[in-house]
């Protein structure tokens, strides 16, 4: 027989899973600083396939503005810098000899109040997220009390207990959101 504290074990991986996507958004999300992030799931035609970057090039950050993509064969240079210039990672391209540079420039005012309500678009989706897990979670302990697998008191328990777990979660968003705001303004 399952009790209440099986439920809130079981939806914790899914909650862990909403702040590990949450943070590979906010990675993708430009800052005036360099990150693999910012370019690795471009998605590049080669070869009559799409292929993700980080699958045809090394990706590394010798300065702090700067990336540097070293594609694996030189074939791959103009699919690569093709693709880069559709996304608008915020600058051209520059093929060096068998490299490609991105220079990242720094960001207007203008630019960082955007990503600022990016961040908390992105914010509001993990927390919808866990609302709609704390449901779920809530409604099966509220059936297993109807049926008899969980006793009464345990069920306002349980209540208490799951919404300490989203409360967590909640502060763990805001964490990731902060962070990223800090990154932007720094």
């Amino acid at each position: 027989m399952e009790n209440y504290k099986d439920i809130l074990k079981r939806i914790k991986p899914e909650l862990d899973k909403v702040i590990e996507f949450l943070s590979r958004e906010m990675a993708k999300i430009r800052t005036g600083r360099a990150t693999p992030a910012l370019v690795e799931d471009v998605p590049v035609e080669c070869f009559g396939k799409t292929f993700r970057l980080s699958q045809l090039a090394a990706i590394s950050i010798p300065e702090p503005r700067q990336i540097l993509i070293q594609p694996w064969d030189r074939s791959y240079i103009e699919g690569i810098v093709a693709a880069l210039e559709k996304t608008g990672v915020g600058a051209s391209p520059i093929v060096d000899k068998e490299v490609i540079r991105i220079n990242i420039p720094s960001l207007s005012e203008e630019y960082r109040q955007s990503l600022a309500l990016a961040i908390s678009e992105k914010e509001d989706e993990a927390r919808k997220t866990l609302r709609r897990w704390r449901e779920k979670a809530w409604s099966e302990i509220q059936e297993k009390t109807k049926i008899g697998e969980i006793r009464e008191d345990d069920k306002f328990r349980a209540k208490e207990e799951l919404q300490e777990l989203v409360d967590e979660y909640n502060e763990k968003i805001e964490e990731v959101g902060e962070n990223k705001k800090k990154e932007i303004e720094g």
